[in-house]
């Protein structure tokens, strides 16, 4: 199902955590093994080769991190949501209210909170938006929701400093909060800088949902690709880079092929900047 290195696969690691039966995203703990191929785990010893750092770097992501970046993820949705309505010309403002008291309904603990907390609570967020926006001006509302995000993003996602392999680790670093399969390939290992490319051989998204589905769970969309395709390909352009994606089953399941390039000419403004 891919052309990546096998020692670059990387499993959902021993932090996943299972999803609540709550609410329209929250479906059960998919059941498949917590495990990791990414390298072995960090031991004392001569520095690692980039190479193994980079194949070492999201297996291990501390719990603190997975709950920043679930906490991330939720407000790039819900400011995108609120910048969307509030260029319209009748945003139902106080149903929009209403939504937002059940988006941040009992929230975790900023301290304390894990990132089983904060899992929850975006999963239910994001089941709740979608709903409110396909309920009222259908699916193709999702195209400028997933637009007023990826401004929200180009401005709260620090850059690295690693060109093209910047928004291909992002993509990574989301695949490791479901615990999905995935794989770099070596440019990214190499640098990455005017191209990166990532292998998703196994969403665990699908996972949750078709769960949650099975549990009697509402969902809006037939498909989670409606919305993630479309939310990482506006993150990377908002970036100042080009994505393209594929669509792959087989095997190993659902998964999706990712490659980012940079801009012909390194001066060529993006498609965002363009718009400011």
């Amino acid at each position: 199902m891919s052309d990546a290195p096998a020692g670059g696969i990387a499993r959902g690691g021993s932090d996943r955590v299972p999803a609540s039966r709550t609410d329209a995203a929250d479906a059960p703990e998919t059941g498949r093994p917590a495990t990791v191929v990414l390298g072995a785990p960090h031991a004392a010893g001569p520095p690692r080769e980039p190479a193994d750092r980079l194949r070492n770097t999201y297996r291990t992501m501390p719990e603190a991190e997975r709950s920043a970046l679930w906490r991330q993820r939720l407000h790039e949705a819900e400011s995108g949501l609120t910048r969307l309505l509030a260029a319209g010309d009748h945003t139902p403002l106080s149903d929009w209210f209403a939504l937002q008291s059940e988006i941040f309904a009992d929230l975790p603990d900023a301290a304390t909170g894990g990132p089983r907390d904060w899992q929850r609570v975006f999963f239910r967020g994001q089941a709740l938006m979608e709903r409110f926006l396909v309920s009222r001006y259908g699916e193709e509302a999702l195209s400028a929701w997933t637009r007023a995000i990826a401004e929200v993003h180009r401005d709260v996602e620090p850059d690295h400093g690693r060109g093209a392999a910047d928004p291909v680790h992002r993509i990574a670093r989301q695949a490791e909060l479901y615990g999905s399969d995935y794989e770099f390939d070596d440019d990214v290992e190499s640098g990455g800088e005017t191209r990166a490319a990532l292998t998703i051989t196994h969403c665990a998204i699908w996972d949750y949902r078709e769960q949650a589905r099975r549990s009697g769970v509402r969902l809006t969309l037939a498909s989670p690709c409606a919305y993630c395709t479309k939310a990482l390909s506006e993150n990377v352009r908002a970036k100042g880079y080009e994505p393209s994606h594929s669509l792959r089953t087989g095997p190993t399941g659902h998964g999706c092929r990712w490659e980012v390039t940079a801009p012909a000419s390194a001066d060529a403004p993006s498609a965002y900047s363009r718009e400011q």
